[in-house]
C-alpha cells in the first residue's frame, strides 16, 4: 500500500500541526480550531480551557520552537510526535480529540530530550515518519492490546513472540536494539532503582503500522505517564519510541481533569 506523504495531510492533521506550531509563532488563527465551550485540558501544568492555553503561550520564552515529526489520525483523534524547545529541549506526544470538526480535548506526555544517543546510536525521534499498511490499523491495535494485556498480567513468557527478533529498533535513550538489548536495558534500570511497572492502559490509537499506547505506570516508584509508539511490521513490533513523564501530586495540578 502506498505510504502517505507528509505533504498530503488531512484537514484535521494540518489543523493540529498548525495549532502546535502556533506555540512558536504566536499566530492566534489556529485557536479557531478549538471549541472554547467544551475544551478539556489534561496537561496538568496548564490551566483549564482556552484561558489556560493563552496563559501558556504568554509564559513561553520568545525563542520557543515546535517541530512535528509524526502525525497520525484515528477516528476523532489526531496524535503527534513532536520536538519542542521551551524551558529546555523536550520530546513529546500530543493527542487531540475532535467533535463536530473542532478540538474538544487534549492529552500530552513530555520528556526532556536525552543528552546523548541510545546505546545503539538512535535519537528519541529518528526513524520512519509516515504510516503504511492502512488496512491493518485495527489488527495492529488488537495486537498491541494483547501485548499490553500480557504485560499487565505478568505473562513474561509471551514477550519475545511479539517482536521482530534481532531486527527490533529501540529509541529509548537508555536501551539498546534487539530483544536481548531491551531486556538488559530494563534490568539495568531496575537495578538502579528505576524499575518500570505498567499499571493500566488508558488508550490505544493507531494509523496503519503506527500504534500509540497511553499507559499509567510507575518509574522508580514514582507515578508516571508513559506513551509508547510502536511500528509494526508483518504482525511484529519492529520499532519503538516513548516518553515518560512524572505525574505531579494532586495539589500541584492546574486543572481538575486528570492526566488520562
Amino acid at each position: 500500500m502506498r505510504m502517505k506523504n507528509i505533504h498530503e495531510l488531512s484537514t484535521r492533521k494540518q489543523q493540529v500541526v498548525d495549532l502546535l506550531k502556533s506555540l512558536e509563532t504566536k499566530n492566534p488563527a489556529p485557536a479557531a480550531y478549538i471549541n472554547p465551550k467544551k475544551y478539556i485540558q489534561h496537561n496538568l501544568q496548564v490551566g483549564p480551557g482556552p484561558a489556560g492555553i493563552a496563559a501558556l503561550i504568554k509564559n513561553l520564552p520568545p525563542d520557543a520552537t515546535v517541530k512535528t515529526i509524526r502525525v497520525f489520525e484515528d477516528g476523532d483523534y489526531v496524535f503527534t510526535h513532536n520536538e519542542y524547545n521551551f524551558f529546555g529541549p523536550k520530546i513529546g506526544f500530543d493527542i487531540f480529540r475532535f467533535e463536530n470538526d473542532l478540538i474538544v480535548e487534549h492529552w500530552d506526555n513530555l520528556q526532556e530530550t536525552a543528552s546523548k544517543q541510545s546505546p545503539s546510536g538512535h535519537t528519541m525521534i529518528d526513524g520512519p515518519t509516515t504510516a503504511s499498511d492502512l488496512d491493518q490499523t485495527e489488527a495492529n491495535k488488537a495486537l498491541m492490546q494483547r501485548y499490553m494485556d500480557d504485560i499487565l498480567a505478568g505473562r513474561r513468557e509471551t514477550f519475545p513472540s511479539y517482536f521482530n527478533g534481532n531486527q527490533y529498533i529501540q529509541h529509548n535513550p537508555w536501551v539498546a536494539d534487539t530483544i536481548p538489548g531491551l531486556i538488559a536495558g530494563l534490568q539495568a534500570l531496575a537495578a538502579k532503582g528505576q524499575a518500570l511497572v505498567y499499571k493500566k492502559v488508558h488508550k490505544i490509537l493507531g494509523e496503519g503500522n503506527f500504534i500509540l499506547v497511553v499507559s499509567e505506570a510507575t518509574f522508580g516508584g514514582v507515578p508516571t505517564g508513559i506513551y509508547d509508539l510502536f511500528r509494526i511490521e508483518n504482525g511484529k513490533i519492529a520499532e519503538h519510541w516513548d516518553t515518560l513523564e512524572a505525574i505531579p501530586p494532586r495539589n500541584e495540578w492546574k486543572n481538575d481533569n486528570g492526566k488520562f
